[in-house]
């Protein structure tokens, strides 16, 4: 169930950031809608970790699609040095 809080309630902030827990974020509201979120460090760290990571997905799927040049695995060792 997402912790949801009115921004005034920031006026006690330490009661505010107790309740913030990895999973578990702390959205304000500021005259009845959702406005903010407030989440932990690790969780923030994790999510742009994964942005990045789907990106760099993306893009090489992209650039797969443009480039149909595939090396066989014998190709992919030797330029390894495996």
């Amino acid at each position: 169930m997402p912790n949801i809080k009115p921004v005034s309630d920031l006026r006690n902030y330490n009661d505010v950031l107790k309740d913030i827990v990895v999973g578990s974020p702390v959205f304000l509201t500021k005259n009845g809608r959702g406005r903010f979120a407030i989440l932990d460090i690790k969780e923030y760290e994790k999510n742009q970790a994964t942005i990045k990571l789907l990106s760099k997905l993306i893009e090489a799927e992209n650039r797969i699609k443009i480039d149909d040049d595939w090396m066989t695995e014998d190709q992919v060792k030797e330029k390894l040095g495996v």
